[in-house]
Formats: structure tokens, C-alpha cells, sequence
């Protein structure tokens, strides 16, 4: 791992600098102290959304969602299952396209569920359709060079 990684805080926003060899410690927001590798799916706001794609150097998996869809929800708890298998080296959140339009209007998102894969500010690479959590893994591990 890196000598310092960073990541956003998802509650508080702040911007956190995390010594590689501490990484593994569980690392926690300088700001607000709330854990910033949990494993979990962060839910974003755009503000959040676009503060974790420009800054994290974590690989950052993006559900761009809507509840009305039922590929989504049929799709939320293996991505939860992923968020929990790459815990560490990967963080996974999701956004709300009927709460945030503006958000898939910008990335030009035409069909949900839809998974973007953000690595040190830049897309990597998308993967459309409900995934099972294997294909979710492999895709991140392909993508952005994830180790087992």
C-alpha cells in the first residue's frame, strides 16, 4: 500500500490523510472520528458524491440507483456483500438518481442500476445491469488492479 492514502469522510466530508502502515488499524475521521473503512455502502448526496470521486485515492465503487427500479433493489444486497469483500481495498457507496438527477444527467448515465468505478478522480470503467457480488468483485479486482 501507499506511504499515505486519502479518503473522504462520508459523514463529515473532511478530507483525511492515512498512513499506509496504519491502514489496517481501522482508520477514522481526524474531524469526527466515525470509521472511514467500514465495508458498508455509504448512501451519498451529490456534495459527497462528488467530494469522494475527486479526492479518495481507494478505489471507489458507485451504485447509481432508484428505488422505483427492481433490478436495483434486487441488486443492493450482493453489492453490500462486495462492499464487505474487498473491505480495505476498495470502498463502495451509492447515489440516488431520482433524488440527484443532475448527477446522471452529467455523467450522461442512461440506464440504471449502473456500477462506475472512480479510481484517484477519474472513471475507470462501468458495468451496467443487476450483478451477482462475485461479478461485482471481479469487476473491481479486473478494473482497478484490486489484489485478492
Amino acid at each position: 500500500m501507499a506511504e499515505t492514502v486519502k479518503l473522504t469522510c462520508v459523514t463529515c466530508g473532511q478530507a483525511n490523510r492515512v498512513p499506509g502502515a496504519r491502514f489496517a488499524e481501522g482508520p477514522k475521521c481526524g474531524s469526527c472520528g466515525d470509521p472511514l473503512v467500514t465495508g458498508k455502502v455509504a448512501e451519498l448526496d451529490v456534495a459527497a458524491h462528488d467530494r469522494m470521486v475527486r479526492g479518495d485515492e481507494l478505489p471507489l465503487v458507485v451504485d447509481y440507483w432508484a428505488p422505483w427500479c427492481g433490478p436495483c433493489r434486487m441488486m443492493a444486497p450482493e453489492f453490500a456483500k462486495a462492499a464487505q469483500a474487498l473491505k480495505g481495498r476498495a470502498r463502495f457507496a451509492k447515489i440516488n438518481t431520482q433524488d440527484f438527477p443532475a448527477v446522471s444527467q452529467r455523467l450522461g448515465i442512461r440506464g440504471i442500476p449502473l456500477l462506475i468505478l472512480w479510481h484517484r478522480g477519474r472513471e475507470v470503467a462501468r458495468l451496467p445491469g443487476a450483478r451477482p457480488a462475485a461479478e461485482i468483485e471481479a469487476f473491481v479486482r479486473s478494473q482497478a488492479g484490486v489484489a485478492v
